[in-house]
This record gives structure tokens, C-alpha cells and sequence, in this order.
């Protein structure tokens, strides 16, 4: 075979390749995030030697490396002195931190509660926050304002721009 004929054939295959083969387009992508699982209607329990510490409800979560995420969460603390309890239609539970959005309703045993559109609730110093309007109850009295703060450890409550309403019982004499 004559060395012309050759690279003649050779020339018309790669110009084939080249013109009638497509090459891959390879996008890049950043590296997302895995879970590493997936729940639900779940309820998870964290326990120690004598009692429930912490019950986590929700209609779906997701555990990634750092944090649980949870839709519709129901979040019940019992490891202070109160019992609290919280209700929001999106929760993030990230270092004993919980942050809510989406109709929060927190419940303390004692009767304290408050309504927001977000809040935040840290477990390590017992404290409970809201920086967006809310309503506070305590019985038939009622508070809201532009933020709340809920120290229950110090059994405290910090607000701002309040608009207070108080029943106040005389008491009868004997």
C-alpha cells in the first residue's frame, strides 16, 4: 500500500471524527452537600439515665453533617427547670441551637407562651428569642412587641415596643 493512500485514509477518518462526533461538554459543579439520612413522620428521643432529655417531632427530616433539618418540627426541651416546647412549620437544629420559621408557637410548662413568624431557642443557656413582632400570653394577660427575649434560666423577659394588656384581681378582704 502506498504511504499516500495510507495517510489519505487516515486523514478523512479523524476528519470524520472530528466533524461528525460531538465532544462532551463537561460543566462544572460545585460540590453539594449529602444527607446522610432521611425521616418521615419521625419522633426522635434523646434520653439520659432518668429521664427524656429533648423529643423531636416533624413530618420529614433530613440529618446532614452538622445539622438536622425538620418541616412541621415539634421540639420539647426537658432538660432545665421549665419544660418548653415549641411548634414551627420549618426548624434547623444546628450545636444545641434551634431556629425556627413559619408560625412559631412556644409553650413553657408554667404558662408563658409566645407567637412569632421566627425564633430562636439555645438549649446550652436556656434562653428563647424572637426579633420579629410577636404576642405573648401569661393567662388571660397579653404582650406584643417588636422582640422578645425569654431567659428562663433567670425567669426574665426582655421586649421591645410593648403593648401590654393586664387582668388584675383586687383581693377581697376577710
Amino acid at each position: 500500500m502506498n504511504i499516500n493512500i495510507f495517510l489519505s485514509i487516515v486523514m478523512v477518518g479523524l476528519s470524520m471524527i472530528y466533524f461528525l462526533f460531538k465532544p462532551m461538554n463537561l460543566k462544572q459543579t460545585q460540590d453539594k452537600e449529602i444527607a446522610q439520612f432521611s425521616l418521615e413522620k419521625f419522633t426522635l428521643n434523646e434520653l439520659d439515665k432518668s429521664s427524656m432529655v429533648t423529643k423531636m417531632n416533624g413530618d420529614e427530616g433530613i440529618r446532614y453533617n452538622d445539622r438536622y433539618v425538620v418541616k412541621n418540627i415539634d421540639y420539647t426541651d426537658n432538660s432545665k427547670e421549665f419544660l418548653s416546647n415549641m411548634k414551627a412549620k420549618n426548624g434547623l437544629y444546628k450545636e444545641d441551637i434551634v431556629y425556627l420559621s413559619g408560625d412559631v408557637n412556644f409553650k413553657r410548662e408554667d404558662g408563658v407562651r409566645f407567637f412569632s413568624q421566627k425564633a430562636t431557642y439555645n438549649k446550652r443557656i436556656d434562653v428563647a428569642s424572637s426579633n420579629v413582632k410577636y404576642v405573648a400570653y401569661l393567662g388571660q394577660n397579653y404582650v406584643t412587641g417588636d422582640s422578645v427575649t425569654l431567659d428562663n434560666k433567670n425567669n426574665k423577659i426582655k421586649s421591645k415596643n410593648i403593648y401590654a394588656v393586664y387582668n388584675l384581681e383586687e383581693k377581697k378582704k376577710k
